[in-house]
């Protein structure tokens, strides 16, 4: 039987730290690769894309979590960025579904990330079952997927297809300056549908899926719909400052690059948690004004 002990790789990320811990507080194990030497007894080396992952650090654990991947919030969105962005996803998946798939019948749970990138810049009602967009971001994805499940079939797979986190290391970092300085407003149209979703809904999303065996994509966004505007005019209320100023879209992306605004900040997604939903899970923060207000306490 697989111990209480998770295989982590990315744990030194937002979303990382905070299930490491939340897993350590019920008392799993936790085991970080690293790409240093080891400096801690919870630690193993690994070096994706350079050499195989010995398979005997997965073995018996409950579940292999792949949560790396470059920033998507490093901008532009340069030729060779836009490079970076693919292989520090798919070197790091090939390397965790190559040692999974060796240990055959005693495969560990592989619980990896993806994005709501993947149904592209445009859509509605998009459900776990809607096919992939023709974005850069959206080709990224899909093949980000197709590396996870080459860790075979006793393995059991699961996507998570996550939104951007609404936190002060997330979604609001580049919100909150022009926030404090009054020069927040609408981006772009301002009624363009933004996936989103608290940190603590993210990590407790991603418990759920480990504990309830669910394989396959996941998408892990919050329940209610939400627009740029509502994101943006909800922080300013927390942090008692205007919502006037307007940022074009042509100048994003003159700034950022089209890639870059189309997929981040002019997209018009709104996708739906239908397996969560279906499976049981409860969000604690429901809607954004309730992710911004957990993400901002105050005093």
């Amino acid at each position: 039987m697989p111990d209480r002990r998770v295989v982590l790789a990315g744990a030194s990320g937002l979303i990382g730290t905070a299930l490491a811990a939340s897993l350590r507080s019920d008392g799993f194990t936790v085991t970080r690769l690293v790409r240093r030497p080891v400096s801690a007894p919870d630690e193993a080396r690994w070096a994706p894309g350079e050499e195989a992952l010995d398979p005997e650090i997965l073995r018996g654990a409950t579940a292999v979590v792949g949560l790396s991947g470059a920033s998507v919030g490093h901008f532009p969105w340069t030729p060779r960025y836009k490079s970076t962005l693919l292989w520090s996803r798919l070197s790091p998946t090939r390397t965790l579904a190559s040692a999974i798939r060796v240990l055959g019948a005693d495969a560990p749970a592989f619980v990896n990330a993806s994005a709501v990138g993947y149904y592209g810049s445009r859509g509605r009602g998009l459900r776990e079952d809607a096919p992939a967009g023709s974005s850069f971001l959206a080709e990224v994805c899909a093949a980000w997927e197709r590396e996870a499940l080459r860790a075979g079939e006793h393995a059991r797979v699961a996507m998570l297809r996550t939104a951007p986190v609404v936190h002060a290391e997330g979604v609001l970092k580049p919100l909150l300056l022009l926030t404090r300085l009054g020069l927040a407003g609408p981006i772009g149209r301002g009624t363009q549908v933004w996936p989103w979703i608290s940190l603590e809904d993210e990590v407790r999303a991603i418990r759920h899926v480990i504990d309830a065996d669910i394989a396959g994509p996941v998408n892990l966004t919050g329940p209610a719909r939400a627009t740029a505007n509502d994101l943006g005019f909800a922080l300013a209320v927390r942090m008692n400052r205007p919502f006037l100023v307007r940022a074009p879209a042509w100048g994003m992306k003159l700034v950022l690059g089209a890639d870059a605004t189309e997929a981040l900040l002019t997209c018009d997604l709104e996708v739906e948690p239908a397996v969560l939903t279906a499976s049981g899970f409860a969000f604690r923060q429901p809607t954004v004004e309730d992710a911004v207000a957990a993400a901002l306490p105050r005093p």
